[in-house]
């Protein structure tokens, strides 16, 4: 079993997020609650969703490119 402590838990809400905003572009969403392009301007991500999907793409390249280097 995977457990997930401090910055862990914000990275793998970020990644779930993006994956929903994603789908969201696609024009699938969720039927409830605020949007994952709402959710990530309350974060203070801004821009467009194409340019938020951007932005969070290459935070994910810079987390994956720092576990390699570990």
């Amino acid at each position: 079993m995977t457990v997930l402590t401090g910055s862990q838990i914000e990275a793998a809400r970020l990644l779930t997020l993006r994956q929903m905003l994603k789908l969201e572009l696609k024009g699938l969403s969720k039927s409830r609650g605020p949007t994952a392009y709402s959710t990530l301007k309350m974060m203070g991500w801004k821009g467009t969703r194409e340019s938020v999907l951007t932005q969070l793409d290459a935070w994910r390249d810079e987390l994956l490119n720092q576990g390699e280097s570990k």
